[in-house]
């Protein structure tokens, strides 16, 4: 049988969360601002999310090349190879790896982090101490995570382009001047612009769902290591959703 509290808790904890969203996001132009604690959390994020991001990018924008050049060999095309490495590498695979790393990397760390803060009472010591949690230690790796969200898929699509290039080139037999020609033919500014707003938005929530589990943990130290769990499924949940979402709304102004 379905209790009334089974029914109301996840409205409790989406609405906590949102809640805790509009705190972020308000405090986040409220002095005082933590910047030795935001560039510690950027330098983190990006220390263990970088290179796992770049080696995921390769095969992967290998792969697409190397189907998507098949496929235009066949119909005698093979001079637009750059045009195919272009929409896939800065339209899906810089924001899906983007996802990837850092909602299975850095959105961890930081749950745990705070969550081992939250069952030792630091948090609870803060509020004592008038110390706003939120402030102190929510916005910084918000802000963190989606400052590197979006330096990561920067970096993300120029490897990938730069990998489909040498592959095509130099394994496929593809005309360089070809391959850089065709880059721009179908892909702009405005796909750019489209993805790394993706990339904002993936590096804002994954940080929000990352410290509200972490804030949130109960029951010991078990706790930490579920709530590290539900991170990363409520992370690529709504990240995938997102992705969904802004590439939906950018083809409206992408295509024209």
């Amino acid at each position: 049988m379905v209790t009334v509290n089974q029914v109301t808790k996840p409205v409790r904890l989406v609405g906590d969360m949102f809640a805790m969203a509009l705190d972020a996001t308000v405090l986040s132009f409220t002095p005082p601002f933590a910047w030795r604690e935001y560039l510690l959390q950027s330098w983190f994020v990006a220390r263990v999310s970088m290179l796992p991001a770049l080696m995921m990018t390769l095969p992967y924008s290998v792969i697409l090349t190397f189907i998507f050049n098949i496929l235009l060999t066949e119909i005698g095309a093979g001079d637009f190879s750059g045009t195919g490495a272009a929409i896939g590498t800065v339209n899906q695979i810089a924001p899906i790896v983007t996802v990837l790393v850092v909602s299975g990397a850095a959105s961890t760390a930081m749950c745990a982090d705070l969550g081992a803060r939250t069952i030792r009472e630091e948090i609870d010591a803060m509020r004592v101490l008038g110390i706003n949690p939120v402030q102190r230690l929510v916005v910084p790796r918000v802000l963190a995570a989606t400052t590197v969200a979006l330096a990561l898929e920067s970096a993300v699509t120029v490897v990938g382009l730069v990998g489909a290039f040498l592959f095509t080139v130099y394994v496929q037999h593809v005309s360089a001047g070809a391959f850089v020609t065709g880059l721009t033919t179908l892909t702009g500014l405005a796909d750019v612009v489209v993805s790394m707003v993706k990339a904002t938005l993936f590096g804002y929530a994954a940080g929000l769902i990352a410290c509200y589990k972490g804030l949130s943990v109960g029951g010991g130290p078990a706790g930490v290591g579920n709530a590290v769990n539900e991170t990363v499924v409520f992370t690529f949940m709504v990240l995938f959703a997102i992705n969904v979402i802004v590439t939906a709304v950018g083809i409206q102004f992408t295509v024209s």
